[in-house]
């Protein structure tokens, strides 16, 4: 039942990422009256596309913690929070190249990042 649940969570995060651009995203962007945040709607622009885009990677790290789930073995610990590690530090580069470091949730996604496989490394 995990690995459906796995299997789920990949493709609804593909449909996620695709629709929401092609539906959402774009239609959104058309807009004049967005928020103009630090002086332009670019900023807000970027914050939305990237966050849009964070839920599909977390969703992603979940099907990998539910794989891992789905076929315990001694290593299930690390491996999960290798999987926290990994979802956080791609959550921390998204968000430092689409805001351009404007948006300071990179630093604490990295600094998630960086417990978490300390955390693997030393349990």
């Amino acid at each position: 039942m995990l690995l459906v649940g796995c299997c789920l969570l990949i493709i609804i995060g593909f449909v996620h990422s695709y629709l929401g651009e092609k539906f959402i995203l774009i239609r959104l962007f058309r807009r004049d009256n967005l928020p103009k945040l630090l002086g332009s709607d670019w900023f807000t622009k970027r914050v939305l596309r990237f966050a849009w885009h964070l839920t599909t990677i977390a969703w992603w790290g979940f099907a990998a913690i539910l794989y891992f789930l789905s076929h315990p073995s001694d290593s299930t610990h690390a491996e999960i929070l290798v999987t926290i590690s990994i979802v956080f530090a791609i959550s921390g580069i998204v968000s430092l190249l689409f805001s351009h470091g404007k948006h300071l949730s990179w630093l604490f996604f990295f600094g998630i990042s960086a417990s978490s496989i300390l955390g693997a490394m030393y349990s």
